[in-house]
C-alpha cells in the first residue's frame, strides 16, 4: 500500500470482507495524467484490514466524486483557472442558484452545475467568471444583457442583490478603477514609470506607512516623500516602487492622478485645517494595514526618506525639491523622466 495517513475509522458494512466492522479512512497524495498534463492531489479512500494485501482498499460513490473533483482543482490551480470552489464562492456572493448564474452569464443553464461538480472551465469562461468576481458593475451590464432570460421578478430581484455588493465593496473598486484609469497610458514599463508597474496596494502600503512614522501629514508634503521614495529606489536599484508617474508642479513633484489616489478606499485621509503651504487633507495611518507587500530593501527606502523629511513642513520639503536636478531641468506640466533621479542629492 502506498504511504497513507488515517483519517478516522468508521463502522460499516465492509463490500470487501462482507462483514461490519470498522474500517479505516485514509488519505494521500497520488499523481495521475489530466488532459496530458500530470497533477498531484489528495485522494481518500477506505482501508479493510481483513481484505487480501491487493484487494483491500474501497471507495464510496460520493468519495470517488469528491477524488476526481480534488484532481479537476488541481489541474485548475496548475493552470491558472478558479476552482470549483472559488466558482460556488462567486455564485453565492451574489446569492444565485447554479442555473440563475449560468442565465446571467447567458450560458447553457447546465454549465455552472458541471463547472462546480465535473467539468473544467475553458479560459474565456473563466475570464468572464472573474469579469463579475472581481466587479459588480460587469454583473449588471450582463444582466442587462441577459435580461430576457429572467422573469420581471427574479430579474428585479437579482439586480437588487448586485446593487447591494455595490454598495458593500463596489466604492473601493470604482476609486481604484478612477485612479488605474488615469494610468491607461502609461501602461509599459519606461523612464515615465520607473520600470516598475502600477501597484495600488504598494502604494497604499507605503502612504500608511509614512503616516505611522510622520505626525501632521497633509497631501503636499506626501506627495514629495512619495516622488522621493520611488526616486530613490530607481537611484539604488534602477526601478520605482509604486509606478506612478510624477509631474513638474509649482509645488514640485504630483503623481498622475492625485485627486483620485486621495480617494482611495483603503486610505485613511481626513479633511482638516492645515498650513498655508498644504492641503487640507490631514493623513492618517491605515487600521490593520498589510506591510508584506513591501519588500525589507523598500521599508529600509521609505524609512531613509522618513528620517530625511519627518521634521520638515511643507514649504521646507517644497524648497528642497526645487534645487533637485529632475525639477530644475523640467518644466511646469511635464513627466519627470526617473533617470533624472540618478542626479538626486544624497540624503
Amino acid at each position: 500500500m502506498e504511504t497513507s495517513t488515517l483519517v478516522r475509522k468508521v463502522y460499516m458494512d465492509c463490500p470487501l470482507c462482507d462483514k461490519t466492522h470498522e474500517v479505516e479512512e485514509r488519505k494521500r497524495f497520488v499523481t495521475i495524467t489530466l488532459k496530458g498534463e500530470e497533477v498531484t492531489y489528495e485522494e481518500r479512500f477506505y482501508f479493510c484490514a481483513n481484505a487480501d494485501e491487493d484487494e483491500n482498499e474501497f471507495e464510496t460513490g460520493s468519495m470517488t466524486n469528491t477524488n476526481l473533483l480534488n484532481a479537476r482543482n488541481a489541474y485548475r490551480v496548475k493552470n491558472g483557472l478558479l476552482t470549483s470552489d472559488e466558482i460556488v464562492a462567486i455564485r453565492e456572493n451574489y446569492g444565485l442558484s447554479q442555473v440563475d448564474l449560468a442565465r446571467l452569464l447567458g450560458w447553457g443553464e447546465a454549465t455552472i452545475s458541471r463547472y462546480e461538480s465535473k467539468a473544467i472551465q475553458d479560459e474565456a469562461y473563466d475570464t468572464m467568471l472573474r469579469l463579475i468576481k472581481d466587479n459588480p458593475l460587469i454583473a449588471l451590464e450582463f444582466l442587462k444583457k441577459n435580461a430576457a432570460k429572467f422573469s420581471v421578478l427574479k430579474r428585479t430581484e437579482i439586480r437588487k442583490k448586485i446593487v447591494e455588493k455595490l454598495d458593500s465593496y463596489g466604492k473601493e473598486y470604482l476609486t481604484r478603477q478612477a485612479f488605474e484609469g488615469e494610468y491607461a497610458d502609461f501602461e509599459e514599463l519606461s523612464d515615465s514609470n520607473g520600470f516598475t508597474p502600477l501597484n495600488i496596494d504598494k502604494i497604499e502600503a507605503v502612504i500608511s506607512y509614512i503616516a505611522e512614522n510622520v505626525s501632521n501629514l497633509f497631501k503636499v508634503k506626501l506627495m514629495k516623500m512619495l516622488w522621493y521614495v520611488d526616486a530613490f529606489s530607481y537611484k539604488l536599484n534602477g526601478c520605482a516602487v509604486t509606478g506612478m508617474v510624477y509631474l513638474h508642479n509649482d509645488m514640485g513633484a504630483l503623481p498622475v492622478g492625485h485627486y483620485s489616489l486621495m480617494n482611495l478606499e483603503n486610505l485613511n485621509v481626513q479633511e482638516e485645517e492645515s498650513y498655508r503651504y498644504d492641503s487640507m487633507l490631514h493623513i492618517y495611518p491605515t487600521k490593520g494595514m498589510d506591510y508584506s507587500i513591501l519588500s525589507a530593501d523598500e521599508k529600509k527606502i521609505i524609512d531613509k526618506v522618513i528620517e530625511k523629511f519627518k521634521n520638515y513642513k511643507a514649504k521646507d520639503i517644497i524648497d528642497y525639491m526645487h534645487k533637485e536636478k529632475a525639477y530644475t531641468e523640467t518644466r511646469s506640466g511635464d513627466i519627470i523622466p526617473f533617470s533624472l533621479a540618478k542626479e538626486i542629492r544624497e540624503f
